[in-house]
């Protein structure tokens, strides 16, 4: 078995000032807040301003990260941000953010996958620092998702917002924070969630031109609720341990009702599972380390804590993470 070689060293979290409430919406779309929990459990969400973009939220949310852990960042060797609304299609955000920080030696990509895209940083974060070839990687979510939402949609609409999150992982020759991982792909259910760019087809088949996020939220619900527990069970059995091991869950913020499904699926009890959606909707790839970084911050994550970090979404692709919490 590898022996990884990658601990997480801080966290930092940010998002934008404007809140827009269920209420907002009753006054855009034919809805209102009892028909939005009930079936969403999503109470606020946070809009970026119109000269606010994901390096921006990503940038304060490194900045966060810098001053309440006092830590050094002209060393970083590699930026990883997990967008799939970056600022431009190219430059990257990473580019962008890495010019914001003023690291001078270091690569910096963005990696799109998604809802599962924070997972999959901290997984390819993990695999560059033990493969020996970096030491000290960025990590960060962030998504704003308002500027691809069709606010004429309400099935759609009233699920999105804006954040990020960003975690700073580091070379450690004994403590590693990842016990294990599991992913997965099904591209060949894709049209059920996408946003279109250059592309007018998807397997062959036209889609939506509008360049604002398409979902078939059924397919997706059916899909998650099969293939996360099924995912949490392969986690536990790589690093031999049990659900009883688990002292928090933190699954990606789609909807509280997928949530309780994969819960009771799992066998996790959900007053062991972690959230943003309420105050923050789905953020996309910042939805995990946004309720990672709210329990960091109130104490309920301590030092030591098993941690069962799942993304999923477009793709449609998923990805867990097994860690102990060493901060």
């Amino acid at each position: 078995m590898i022996q990884f070689k990658a601990k997480i060293t801080a966290i930092g979290s940010y998002v934008p000032e404007k809140i827009m409430t269920n209420e907002d919406f009753a006054q855009i779309v034919d809805t209102n807040d009892e028909w939005i929990v009930s079936r969403t459990g999503i109470k606020e969400r946070r809009i970026a301003a119109d000269d606010e973009y994901t390096s921006d939220l990503g940038y304060r949310a490194v900045l966060d990260l810098v001053s309440r852990y006092n830590k050094t960042i002209d060393d970083v060797d590699m930026i990883i941000v997990c967008t799939f609304t970056p600022d431009v299609a190219t430059p990257s955000s990473a580019a962008i953010i890495q010019a914001k920080l003023n690291v001078k030696h270091t690569g910096a990509l963005d990696l799109n996958a998604a809802c599962a895209g924070f997972t999959y940083g901290i997984h390819l974060a993990n695999a560059l620092i033990t493969s020996g070839l970096h030491r000290k990687i960025l990590v960060i979510g962030s998504e704003t998702l308002s500027k691809i939402t069709d606010y004429e949609d309400r099935t759609t609409c009233i699920l999105f917002g804006d954040g990020a999150g960003a975690v700073l992982v580091e070379y450690d020759e004994v403590e590693s924070s990842v016990l294990a991982h599991h992913m997965g792909t099904e591209g060949q259910k894709s049209k059920n969630l996408y946003c279109t760019g250059i592309s007018k087809q998807l397997f062959g088949e036209a889609i939506h031109p509008s360049n604002k996020i398409v979902q078939n939220g059924r397919e997706v619900y059916r899909w998650a609720v099969t293939t996360v527990p099924e995912g949490v069970q392969q986690l536990l059995q790589k690093a031999s341990l049990s659900i009883d091991d688990v002292d928090w869950f933190i699954p990606h913020s789609a909807n509280l009702r997928m949530i309780e499904s994969i819960c009771e699926r799992t066998g996790l009890p959900l007053d062991k599972t972690l959230y943003s959606l309420v105050q923050y909707g789905n953020t996309s790839s910042a939805t995990i380390p946004l309720a990672l970084d709210a329990a960091v911050k109130d104490g309920r994550i301590q030092k030591g804590d098993h941690l069962v970090l799942y993304g999923f979404g477009g793709g449609l692709t998923h990805a867990g993470l097994l860690i102990r919490w060493g901060i």
